[in-house]
């Protein structure tokens, strides 16, 4: 991809799944990336995967002055900004009527509080280096209904028009999209769901098959280099066509 060689690259939740298949993407593409995670073992763990990397920071986003500390620290090892990945997330699979004010309050404090905070600080450190991207991670699970995990699906909804937002007020210095996955097998769904519950699942994309981390780390690559500079404030779908027919309202599962 065009644009990205030595671009400063932030990635949170980038200690596994989604987060360490695109950090992996985009060392390739010759950009300098640091890792944001709140998992102590997943950080030394990537540290090891993938001795490239610039800086790892441990770090819970949805705290606000653990957020501004990992900044400072970002500082000193980057010296500036480009791309923002704002992957970090969490999801529950119980009932609406199960979901408890704690866990509600859990859920909405990391995957929509922690992105706000860690793009405000983002956009705030790019708007006096001369631009960037940001890119957050959305669902598609915020633009239609799921079963069982509404709690998730309102953060999800939120991320979605909080990036339109960001993009109206932060252009044309800043472009900002929301990549919104279907069902991509990382080990948070595979914690989730029972192997017969993923087979059924996979038997009603049209691809045939579950999304993998590194079809979302691919999609964060174009998003973020020039062959994009055009797109910003939108919701970018991967999901092998899941819910072009609502497949996914389907309860079956």
């Amino acid at each position: 991809m065009h644009g990205l060689k030595d671009k400063r690259v932030l990635i949170t939740g980038g200690a596994g799944g989604i987060g360490a298949a695109t950090a992996k993407r985009f060392l390739e593409e010759g950009a300098r990336v640091a890792v944001l995670d709140r998992d102590a073992a997943g950080c030394r763990r990537i540290k090891n995967e993938l001795p490239g990397l610039s800086a790892v920071v441990e770090a819970e986003v949805s705290d606000p002055d653990q957020v501004n500390h990992a900044f400072d620290k970002l500082e000193d090892r980057l010296g500036g900004l480009d791309i923002l990945i704002n992957n970090a997330g969490i999801s529950i699979r119980h009932h609406f009527m199960d979901i408890t004010p704690e866990e509600w309050q859990t859920t909405m404090a990391t995957n929509l509080n922690g992105v706000f905070y860690v793009a405000q600080r983002a956009a705030r450190r790019m708007l006096t280096g001369g631009g960037g991207v940001i890119l957050n991670m959305g669902s598609t699970n915020g633009l239609m209904g799921y079963h069982f995990y509404a709690d998730y699906n309102a953060t999800k909804a939120g991320v979605i028009e909080l990036t339109r937002s960001m993009a109206l007020e932060l252009a044309p210095t800043i472009r900002v999209n929301a990549v919104c996955p279907g069902f991509i097998l990382t080990p948070m769904q595979e914690a989730e769901y029972t192997p017969e519950m993923r087979i059924a699942f996979e038997d009603k994309i049209p691809m045939r098959r579950l999304g993998k981390p590194e079809d979302v780390a691919a999609l964060f690559v174009f998003l973020a280099s020039d062959e994009a500079a055009f797109i910003t404030g939108q919701a970018i779908v991967i999901d092998g066509g899941e819910i072009c027919g609502g497949l996914a309202s389907q309860p079956n599962l």
